[in-house]
C-alpha cells in the first residue's frame, strides 16, 4: 500500500537545495521537503506493509540526515483515518 503523511521537522530546519538532496540520498525520494506557513515539512508517499512502517522508516530515513521529526501529520480527510481501514 501507499501510504501520504506529512513529517514536522524541527523549527530550525531550513529546507535548502542541500537537504532535499541529502534527504533524496538518505532514501526519501518518495518524499517532497518544503515550508507550509513558516513550518518546515516532508510530504511523503511512502509504500509500505502497514503505515506504521512506512512513518517509522521514514523517520528513520529523515534522521540520516541530522534532521529532528517534531510529529507526524495525517490530513484529517485521509482515508487512512476512516473506519474502512484495518
Amino acid at each position: 500500500m501507499n501510504y501520504e503523511f506529512n513529517l514536522i521537522l524541527k523549527k530550525s530546519t531550513e529546507i535548502t537545495e542541500e537537504l532535499a538532496d541529502r534527504l533524496y540520498d538518505a532514501g526519501c525520494d518518495d518524499g517532497t521537503p518544503g515550508t507550509f506557513c513558516g513550518t518546515p515539512c516532508i510530504i511523503f508517499h511512502r509504500e509500505a506493509n502497514s503505515l506504521e512502517s512506512a512513518i517509522r522508516s521514514a523517520v528513520a530515513d529523515v534522521q540520516k540526515t541530522g534532521c529532528l521529526v517534531e510529529r507526524v501529520q495525517i490530513e484529517h480527510d485521509s482515508p487512512l483515518l476512516s473506519s474502512g481501514m484495518g
